[in-house]
Formats: C-alpha cells, sequence, structure tokens
C-alpha cells in the first residue's frame, strides 16, 4: 500500500511538471505579451516616460529572456532576475493587468471558488443517488417519467439562462438579489461567523445554477447502470437466496453502478470550474473564472498559468482520490495486482 501512494505520488508529480509546460506553451502562442502589446500602444501614443516604465518591467521579470528561460523561472527550475522565485517557491508571480502579486488576487477567489464548487458536487450526490435508485427500481413508472423529464429539462437548460431567471424573478417577486456570494460590507473582511453565514445564505442559487446540469446527467447515467446492474444473474441470485431486496440492491448493484461516478471525480471538479465561467460573470461570483478569462483575453500569463496549474492541480488530485475510492468500493480492484 505504501509502495503504491508512493508510486502515485511520483506519478502525480511528473504529470505536473508536463502539464506546467504545456500551460505555458500554450500562453506562449499568441505573439507577444502583456507589456509587449502595453509598449506597442503607449509608442503610438508617443508616451516615452511609460515606454520606459515597460522596458524595465519587462527585464524585471525576465520577459526579454528565451521562452524557456521563462518556463524554468516561472516554475523555479531556475534562477531568474531575483534568484530561485517560482512555483516551487510558493510564488505565483505577477499580474501585470491588476498591478499586484497574483498570490493577493487569487487569495480569496481560489477559496470560494472550492466552497461553490464542492458544495455543487455535494447536492449533485445528494439529490441525483436516491432519484436515481427511485427511478430504477420503479421502471416505466409515473415517478419515473416525471424523474426523466426532469433529467432532461436540466441538461437542455443552459445555466446562464437559469442564473439570468432566477436574478429576475428572485428580484422581483421577494425584493432579494443573489448577486456575489457575500454582502458588499465583507468584501476585502476578514473571515468571521458572519461572513460565514453572509456567503451560506448566498450560496444556495449558484450552487443550483451550476449543479443542475450535473444532476440531471447523474441521474440519467446512474438509472441506467442500475437497470443494467438489475438484471444481472448474481442480483438475481441474491434475490432468490432469501436477501432482503433492498439489501441486495445496495449490497451489489449500487456499488456497481457507483464505479463510473467515482472514476470521474478527477473531471468533476475541473468541469464544473470551467463550466461556470458565464454563470460567474452573469452572478457576480467572485470566483476564478471571470479571471481566468481576462488575464486569457489580457494576456496576463503568471494570472492565466497560475489559475491553469490550480484546475491541474484538482484533476490530478481528483484522480488520486478516485483510484483510491475505486479500489475500496469494488473489491475486483487490487492495489497489488500486476501494474497497478
Amino acid at each position: 500500500m505504501a509502495l503504491y501512494l508512493l508510486r502515485r505520488f511520483a506519478t502525480m508529480l511528473g504529470t505536473l511538471l508536463v502539464v506546467s509546460a504545456l500551460v505555458f506553451a500554450i500562453i506562449k502562442l499568441p505573439p507577444g505579451d502583456f507589456l509587449t502589446n502595453q509598449i506597442a500602444e503607449l509608442k503610438a501614443q508617443g508616451d516615452a516616460a511609460s515606454v520606459e516604465k515597460m522596458e524595465f518591467l519587462r527585464k524585471e521579470y525576465g520577459l526579454d529572456q528565451p521562452a524557456w528561460r521563462q518556463y524554468l523561472s516561472w516554475v523555479g527550475l531556475a534562477p531568474g532576475p531575483h534568484g530561485f522565485s517560482g512555483l516551487l517557491q510558493g510564488d505565483l508571480g505577477w499580474s501585470f493587468e491588476f498591478n499586484q502579486p497574483v498570490s493577493a488576487i487569487l487569495g480569496e477567489s481560489l477559496l470560494l471558488t472550492l466552497v461553490v464548487n464542492i458544495a455543487a458536487v455535494i447536492f449533485i450526490h445528494l439529490l441525483a443517488i436516491p432519484a436515481a435508485i427511485y427511478s430504477a427500481n420503479r421502471q416505466y413508472s409515473i415517478p419515473d417519467y416525471i424523474i426523466t423529464f426532469i433529467g432532461y429539462l436540466g441538461l437542455a437548460t443552459p445555466s446562464f439562462l437559469l442564473a439570468l431567471i432566477l436574478l429576475y424573478y428572485l428580484n422581483r417577486w421577494f425584493g432579494i438579489s443573489i448577486g456575489g456570494l457575500m454582502d458588499p460590507q465583507y468584501e476585502g473582511k476578514p473571515w468571521t461567523l458572519a461572513k460565514i453565514g453572509s456567503v451560506a445564505a448566498h450560496l444556495l442559487v449558484p450552487t443550483i445554477v451550476i449543479g443542475l446540469a450535473g444532476l440531471a446527467s447523474m441521474v440519467r447515467r446512474m438509472r441506467a447502470n442500475l437497470l443494467d446492474e438489475l438484471q444481472k444473474q448474481y442480483y438475481i441470485t441474491a434475490k432468490a437466496k432469501g436477501l432482503a431486496p433492498r439489501e441486495a440492491l445496495l449490497k451489489y448493484p449500487f456499488r456497481m453502478s457507483l464505479n463510473p461516478f467515482v472514476a470521474d471525480i478527477g473531471n468533476l471538479l475541473p468541469h464544473l470550474v470551467s463550466g461556470s465561467i458565464l454563470v460567474s460573470l452573469v452572478m457576480s461570483l467572485p470566483t476564478v473564472g471571470p479571471k481566468l478569462l481576462q488575464a486569457l483575453k489580457m494576456q496576463d500569463q503568471y494570472l492565466a498559468g497560475s489559475i491553469l496549474m490550480f484546475v491541474s492541480l484538482l484533476t490530478i488530485v481528483g484522480m488520486f482520490i478516485s483510484d483510491l475510492l475505486l479500489a475500496w468500493l469494488d473489491p475486483r480492484i487490487r492495489f497489488g495486482a500486476k501494474g497497478a
């Protein structure tokens, strides 16, 4: 077990290194960078003083170096203008668009992004699993048709459109605004019980909006998986031997039908983060999605790279967790198997 964990951890580190190279290469694909574009604009305006400042910043942050040298400095594998100061040393770099350290911009945004998306994951699983079990055990009944119809509706409704509808009608009917993730007086303030309560109160609607499509998809897939497992011989034999239907269902078909969803844990959180960008813009959510969009648009390479590495880290850690859960959930999977 310990050897397996060490092997998986080493694989994770190697994967992150490869991902960091791909992320940096993709960010550098468009010609120029933020400072180059700014210098071109300032030269066109004849602002010589500002041009000199931008040229100084290019040298200060090593943007005048070759791309491979910039990458090694960004990761922290080679010294930059200020020595070893990169991702490995905890330095996320400088945001030229916001004129602040990336860590200062992303500090609370990363936390709120995790809170919103973990809440959406919990919402999806708490509702989808009971609904799928109920629907599969009552195939072709009226409740089954209702759940199936709601699933189609959830998949067909764009999340940003649902957000706009809720923004309008909740304000019209109840006189409340659901924009943002906290009351304005708590923004930028230290975390207190009152601030946590405000976030919790604002969390309900974003959780529903972001999680609805995932909920509908999971109900449909899990219902199909359960229907397939319920027709298999081991379940029929278990019932024939006198095992109670509910116990037979939860002990065998239910566990087997969970495998695809456990395997998808690594993709679920990053998918929610990337899929909620429009929702975050519509609902003014202070998550990393809108900042990523702005950073890519303005070629703010350190800010964009840090956010993409955060999403990549979520994926890799999620895959690691899903591997462990699959081995615990399914007795057919063993850590000691050849090639594990």
